[in-house]
């Protein structure tokens, strides 16, 4: 259901939040001019960062877990190429805080600060707790002094120093916006969303239908009930296809589990669409049939999604509501859900609702196409900057929006060998003529021609 095509737009919309944004989190630098002083201060500003993490590991709960080495701060650490040299050096060398590591995870453990922390949900909102842990557990900490003390050229101003320098650390990290790891939860949610979004469609005739017996049932009961409204017409609220929808274990299991149904928050948009439909002339002719199956309902419902509920304002603004991902998904979405009443004709009885992805290939695809863009986006730039005609265009000002999808082109068109070279130029263009500027079609065809004949030239593809 959810196709490579989407997968590409979701991919590059991410990717365009992610690096307009992007401000990589950064160690503090060693001092151009290094005194005694400023040698001791730098020195145990970088082992400090290493006691914080043997004490994110040395702190473990039930079942294994350590709270504190899942933390944000603790996984930029980790990544950073200062302190991965560091570790390295510690694990032939001596630490020097070796010793008290024990002693401060027994009063960190014993702290307000760590016992709230494992109250809340540990998103951005605990970011903080190693600031914190830092100002009031460690660094006050008797243990602390007294190793520091016996350190080569210590001073109580060198220890200050060495606090101030951690304080602007933790400036750096609350500033940084490099959170990979959120942008990745973010890609795999709007493909969620993307999923949600055809659930919702499928589920629309169900809901729409039984507010239309509502409606039946309410005239019929009314006091001064004409014959009509005693005697309706249900051919409308008995489609065999809406009948197949409303009974499918997927769809009912989904809608339930995930609360999607349009019922009842949804009333007033569902009555416009109705009076919409029955005032179509598709409408008319449907109930005028002689006779109808699934053929005729199925063909019925899908002329009533691409000429009433597709176009009118009131859906699409509410759709524009519930999520800012859907109104540009509703293209491809869309397509997806009538495909499904057209199976829905040809199979009867089958599986109604389509996997979420065609293969486990297509699953990954979206992650490994962000990734490859992430890890390689130095590279890919340089290629965009040596290709780019500068008697025509300034670097400078080129179009985020197309250089990101250049990016991603590459991403794909070097790193998946198992997708035509075509295919992914043809993609890649024409989500550049769509989302970006009128020019931007003609540019990316361009620049991609240029970097892949050089790439060619190089042998660093064979396609």
């Amino acid at each position: 259901m959810i196709n490579r095509v989407l997968i590409r737009i979701k991919v590059i919309q991410m990717l365009y939040s992610y690096l307009l944004i992007e401000k990589p989190f950064r160690l503090e630098d060693q001092p151009g001019t290094l005194t005694k002083e400023k040698r001791f201060a730098y020195t145990m500003y970088l082992d400090m960062l290493v006691l914080m993490l043997r004490i994110s590991a040395h702190i473990e709960r039930k079942g294994g877990v350590k709270p504190l080495e899942t933390t944000r701060f603790i996984s930029r650490l980790k990544s950073d190429d200062k302190i991965r040299s560091l570790q390295k050096k510690y694990m032939s060398a001596d630490f020097p805080y070796r010793g008290i590591v024990g002693d401060l995870s027994d009063r960190i453990e014993a702290s307000g600060l760590f016992k709230n922390f494992l109250k809340r949900d540990h998103d951005d909102a605990s970011d903080s707790i190693w600031e914190n842990l830092f100002e009031t557990v460690i660094f006050p900490a008797p243990e602390l002094t007294a190793v520091a003390r016996n350190l080569p050229d210590y001073t109580m101003r060198g220890m200050e120093r060495m606090q101030r320098m951690m304080r602007d650390t933790f400036v750096n990290f609350y500033g940084a916006g490099d959170n990979l790891p959120e942008a990745r939860k973010q890609l795999a949610k709007s493909l969620d969303k993307s999923r949600e979004l055809y659930m919702r469609l499928l589920q629309l005739p169900v809901d729409m239908t039984h507010l239309e017996e509502n409606i039946i049932d309410e005239k019929r009961n009314r006091y001064l009930a004409t014959p009509e409204d005693k005697n309706p017409d249900m051919r409308f609220v008995e489609n065999q296809m809406v009948s197949i929808l409303a009974a499918d274990e997927t769809l009912k299991d989904y809608v339930e589990k995930n609360k999607v149904s349009w019922l009842p928050d949804d009333d007033h948009m569902l009555r416009i669409l109705l009076r919409d439909i029955k005032a179509s002339d598709l409408y008319r002719e449907y109930m005028e049939f002689p006779v109808t199956d699934l053929k005729t309902d199925c063909e019925l419902w899908r002329n009533i999604f691409k000429q009433c509920i597709f176009p009118s304002e009131a859906f699409l603004e509410e759709l524009e509501d519930k999520s800012v991902f859907w109104n540009d998904d509703l293209e491809i979405i869309g397509t997806f859900v009538l495909k499904t009443m057209k199976r829905m004709e040809d199979n009867a009885g089958g599986d109604v609702v389509m996997a979420m992805y065609k293969d486990d290939e297509d699953a990954r695809f979206g992650d490994q196409l962000f990734s490859a863009v992430i890890n390689n986006k130095d590279a890919y730039k340089a290629m965009i900057d040596e290709a780019v005609d500068k008697s025509s265009w300034d670097v400078e000002r080129l179009a985020f929006m197309d250089v990101v999808i250049v990016m991603t082109a590459l991403a794909e068109i070097i790193n998946f060998e198992g997708i035509p070279l075509t295919a992914s130029l043809n993609e890649y263009i024409e989500i550049a003529k769509s989302y970006s500027t009128s020019r931007s079609g003609a540019f990316v065809n361009g620049l991609l021609a240029t970097i892949i004949g050089r790439l060619r030239d190089e042998k660093r593809i064979a396609k």
